[in-house]
């Protein structure tokens, strides 16, 4: 890929900014609805529970997460993703500065943990599932959704990777989100054990 193209994809997409920025979150605000919105019902969270989404782009996911959640909070690398989901969600989340591997949370402190459509933004994978499963609380679980044309590995060796972080009963599929022109989503479900 070309440098001129990797950069205006990562004014759009991966650290959106400008009016690149503004389109690709709009983008995402349409096209990852469905598939965020599925992740946070797969999730089945329990009222009380906290839930941290990585990569909550602007906000959809993240609200609904909100809705049943004791606690939520968002990490985005974007100061213009942030101030989008601020806008969406209000001050029933919490938000600030950070990437999978770069959370800024507690050990054990998180009982869920949402990505829709950014572990092919993650520098380093291995990293960012060894700092999810540190977040996560014993009985834990990571759900990652992703367009499974964009992933930099497939689906079973992106569960291999968080296996190898220390999750276990691991579950990957794929889901094709509703609407025309939808790209298929590769899905993953794990568990930080209880000890």
């Amino acid at each position: 890929m070309s440098t001129s193209l990797s950069q205006m994809l990562d004014r759009t997409f991966g650290h959106p900014r400008g009016l690149l920025g503004r389109f690709g979150g709009l983008a995402m605000a349409h096209g990852n609805a469905a598939t965020e919105l599925r992740v946070v019902e797969l999730a089945s969270i329990e009222s009380g529970e906290t839930v941290l989404v990585v990569g909550p782009g602007p906000g959809v996911g993240l609200r609904a997460a909100a809705e049943t959640a004791g606690r939520a909070i968002g990490v985005d690398p974007s100061p213009e993703m942030l101030a989008r989901a601020r806008r969406r969600c209000g001050g029933r989340v919490e938000l600030r500065d950070g990437t999978a591997d770069s959370t800024g949370e507690p050990d054990e402190s998180v009982d869920v943990v949402l990505t829709v459509n950014n572990v092919q933004l993650w520098e380093d994978r291995a990293a960012g599932f060894a700092e999810l499963f540190r977040v996560l609380r014993p009985g834990g679980r990571l759900l990652l959704s992703s367009h499974e044309k964009w992933l930099p590995v497939s689906r079973h060796e992106l569960a291999d990777e968080a296996a190898a972080a220390g999750f276990t009963d691991l579950q990957t599929w794929t889901w094709e989100p509703p609407g025309f022109g939808a790209s298929l989503a590769a899905q993953l479900r794990a568990i930080k054990p209880a000890t």
